[in-house]
């Protein structure tokens, strides 16, 4: 039996992390959560896919995405965020993220791009 994909939650808010790691799992992924941007480079993973929030302590969701891309990395990402101005939400999808969700975002949202990020 082939290993789960991994998936990688970057999300410093507890609760929103564990209830997207839960989702994952329920899908049958492996999923890993860190408080921080600086915390997941630390930890040297490459996971099959990136969730992440925008507003982050230290390096932003975007900046994390930004620098993975920079590093020739080709992990996807999804993008969520609490944040409605229409130029930041550019800026996510500009960092290369395959999705940028708005919270509250359903699961149902959150599982059809985890699925397109996958299947890429």
């Amino acid at each position: 039996m082939p290993n789960p994909p991994l998936i990688a939650i970057v999300e410093d808010d507890d609760s929103l992390r564990e209830a997207v790691a839960g989702l994952a799992e329920s899908m049958g992924h492996e999923a890993v959560g860190f408080a921080s941007a600086e915390a997941f480079l630390e930890a040297g993973i490459t996971p099959a896919c990136i969730i992440t929030d925008i507003t982050l302590p230290g390096l932003s969701g975007i900046e994390l995405k930004q620098a993975l891309g920079a590093g020739g990395g080709t992990v996807p990402g999804i993008i969520i965020t609490a944040r409605l101005e229409e130029a930041v939400l550019e800026k996510a999808r500009a960092s290369g993220a395959l999705c940028v969700l708005r919270k509250p975002f359903t699961p149902a949202a959150l599982i059809d791009c985890l699925e397109r990020a996958l299947a890429l």
